[in-house]
């Protein structure tokens, strides 16, 4: 009979088939009956489960009950989370930070340190990884979440089923599951492999053969499990034309946040127009106008009258400690006046050479502290979780060439202190240094000269891709020979993924600002082999780069 019943619109109790009250009892909280017959309640402080006469079914009580699932429920008591049997007794002794529900024979828990599993009915772990997060099992296959933010597929003992990484995934729906990379969403097989080349905003479970669709410019497509076009739902919600007009005025955004910081408004918030133009020295309708700009581009609101800064509008400000400010100037000027020889770049048999960008930036005093703290910024950003994924003992001799202003070496120097590490920098940043821990140290070098010094580890973060392959190979045949036997060489970049068009415009702008580019893994691994040296390993971080160690070949 339970079956039949169903949560009664004001949520407090029951009701059959016709809609009359299956019970007397009324509770604060209703759930709905899952097999063997029982519902989770809620009354007051405590929470058990009722059978279809509105009894309990045990006299124990919890904090919270949900549903039973293939014999047990979920519950909650002061102890922890764990699972019950239909008479209320405990199914295991352990404890845990959150579970789920029993999903084919498995099911998803937290641990109280954070970390996911998946463990038995009984209790014990279906596996021995530890996961950043995990899902339920569908058809044998469950999602797994690492640490570095990517997710795959894994089976019942807990095994990789592709060893393919994702930005986003879902589990299996007859044969395929949605997946999402670098570029968008699309469906793969139970290979990891994408089924069709196009990659979507959104994307639906196949149904028959069919999936539903969303394509970037807005409109909703069904297509077939080669990705063929079957059906026009709904036409685009922006036409082709506005979407490329759209790219072509992004200088707008450029040039109005560097106005905004060569003004000093920023700083000047909050304030009314009128305030901030007596303040800046504008007039009121241009300080105004200025400032609806910016709300456009969510780095300002208003309310009331008066302007404020939003949380990314913060990162504008010349004191935040990731400051973007002077960012903002160097893309406005003098990349913007780079970009403009871009047709000249690719031409074949022309005058154009690639600019020695760090050079004119040390020939402008009032450039080099801006352009340094630039790229400070960006490296607090994306280094936090590197010095972990650097696996050191802590007593190593370590070298970060071209470290700018130091801040991966003061991570490491503050998590390692017996580490000795030194930052071999251009002649003007190292005068820029400042005071950090005392196993840092400046040098000032060529990073293609011959170094002078020995260690067990050499960094190059975000450094090769300044560079041609012949001055990257030149630059990592010093690396090479600067690393004691042993020693590793760590590489921090933004790797390429092999048929993405991810990067394709950093990659230009790399090549219009320093003559660098950006590479695949294979791109990489040609450097390394062509300088002596072996990749080893490659570990995606949560940000940006990713590490790729090396050793002597």
């Amino acid at each position: 009979m339970s079956a039949a019943f169903t949560v009664s619109p004001c949520g407090t109790h029951h009701v059959d088939a016709d809609g009359q009250p299956a019970y007397a009892a009324r509770f604060d909280e209703v759930l709905k009956f899952h097999a063997p017959g029982l519902a989770p309640v809620r009354r007051g402080a405590e929470a058990f489960h009722i059978g279809p006469d509105g009894l309990a079914a045990y006299s124990r009580r919890f904090v919270r009950t949900f549903g039973y699932y293939e014999g047990l429920a979920a519950v909650v008591s002061p102890e922890g989370w764990y699972h019950i049997d239909p008479a209320g007794a405990d199914a295991y002794p352990q404890r845990h930070g959150w579970c789920g529900n029993v999903q084919q024979g498995r099911c998803a828990v937290r641990a109280r340190d954070g970390r996911y599993h998946h463990i038995r009915p009984d209790g014990a772990a279906a596996y021995a990884a530890r996961w950043g997060y995990v899902g339920d099992y569908r058809d044998g296959v469950a999602v797994v979440q690492a640490d570095d933010g990517l997710s795959t597929h894994i089976n019942r003992d807990g095994a990789l089923l592709h060893a393919r990484w994702f930005v986003d995934l879902d589990v299996f729906h007859k044969g395929y599951a949605r997946a999402r990379d670098e570029d968008g969403w699309m469906h793969i097989d139970r290979e990891g492999r994408p089924i069709y080349a196009a990659r979507f905003v959104s994307v639906e479970p196949f149904y028959n053969g069919q999936a539903r669709v969303e394509r970037e410019d807005g409109a909703l497509l069904i297509i077939d499990e080669q990705g063929t076009l079957r059906a026009e739902l709904r036409a685009p919600r922006r036409s082709a034309l506005a979407a490329l007009s759209g790219d072509m005025v992004g200088f707008w955004r450029t040039q109005t946040l560097a106005a905004a910081v060569q003004l000093g408004l920023p700083e000047a918030l909050p304030a009314t127009a009128a305030a901030v133009a007596a303040q800046r020295g504008l007039t009121e309708g241009g300080a105004h106008r200025l400032l609806r700009a910016l709300g456009e581009l969510g780095v300002a609101t208003c309310a009331q009258g008066v302007w404020s800064l939003l949380p990314r509008g913060e990162f504008l400000r010349v004191d935040h400690p990731m400051t973007l400010a002077a960012a903002a100037l160097e893309y406005a000027g003098p990349f913007t006046d780079l970009w403009r020889a871009l047709p000249a770049a690719l031409r074949q048999g022309g005058d154009w050479r690639a600019p020695d960008v760090f050079g004119l930036v040390a020939g402008d005093p009032a450039r080099v502290k801006g352009h340094h703290i630039m790229l400070r910024s960006y490296a607090r950003h994306d280094y936090v979780a590197v010095v972990p994924a650097l696996s050191l003992r802590g007593d190593e001799r370590i070298v970060d060439a071209g470290g700018g202003l130091g801040v991966l070496a003061e991570q490491i120097a503050r998590a390692h202190p017996a580490a000795q590490v030194t930052v071999l920098e251009r002649p003007e940043v190292v005068e820029l240094a400042p005071d950090g821990p005392a196993n840092v140290h400046f040098v000032a070098g060529d990073l293609f000269a011959p170094w002078g010094m020995a260690a067990d580890l050499v960094i190059l973060s975000r450094v090769l891709h300044d560079w041609s392959d012949d001055r990257a190979l030149a630059l990592l045949t010093q690396a090479r020979a600067a690393l004691l036997p042993g020693g590793r060489l760590c590489l921090l970049e933004m790797v390429i993924p092999e048929g993405s068009l991810a990067g394709g415009l950093c990659d230009l702008h790399l090549l219009m600002v320093t003559g660098g580019r950006e590479r695949s893994v294979a791109n990489f691994v040609r450097l390394l082999e062509g300088a002596g040296l072996c990749l080893v390993e490659q570990r995606a971080l949560p940000a940006l780069p990713t590490l790729l160690i090396a050793v002597a070949a």
